[in-house]
């Protein structure tokens, strides 16, 4: 017996909760990676012709903010529409990154392969600080994770980036939403 596909009109709903959040941290491992900024987003979204549902940064900010994980959490709620949005201009970005992705991603491989700490790999040392200081930057205490936590977190993502750069990327990262939905 199937049973009805949840409403997606409670903001309080915990498959909604998780897709804000995962949202939100795969936009952060990129700022983490590679440095852009909602500039590079909102460029993004406007060669996407996504400038009615992202036109400026205070719409970023309140996007972003609706992750639960956030410092000033639920400012916004997230449409399908704008989950779809992020998710394409998370892709896109990633794909622009793809070079720095995959040049992390073999570093950790070789740390993985002999056994070294990836912060040790300058690349993987600065990509794990930067994470590092921007969660506990905009991460809720409450929401707060031991820094083992925060590396696990930030190195799962960093490979999830290599597969959402690639051509069916965006595809990749909304089924992983939806599976986080159920």
């Amino acid at each position: 017996m199937n049973q009805p596909a949840p409403s997606f009109d409670d903001p309080e709903l915990p498959q909604l909760q998780a897709i804000k959040a995962h949202l939100d941290l795969v936009l952060m491992s990129l700022e983490a990676l590679t440095g852009i900024g909602s500039d590079e987003m909102l460029a993004v979204a406007e060669k996407l012709g996504l400038e009615e549902i992202l036109s400026d940064r205070i719409t970023l900010w309140r996007l972003r903010q609706a992750s639960p994980l956030r410092k000033g959490k639920g400012r916004k709620k997230l449409d399908v529409d704008e989950a779809r949005a992020m998710t394409l201009i998370s892709c896109t970005l990633a794909a622009q990154q793809q070079f720095a992705i995959r040049n992390a991603v073999a570093q950790l491989e070789k740390c993985t392969a002999l056994k070294h700490p990836p912060y040790r790999e300058p690349i993987l040392g600065d990509y794990l600080d930067r994470f590092n200081s921007l969660y506990q930057e905009r991460m809720a205490e409450e929401e707060q994770a031991k820094p083992d936590a925060i590396q696990r977190l930030a190195l799962k993502l960093l490979i999830d980036l290599l597969f959402y750069s690639s051509q069916i990327g965006s595809r990749r990262l909304w089924v992983a939403l939806l599976e986080r939905s159920q």
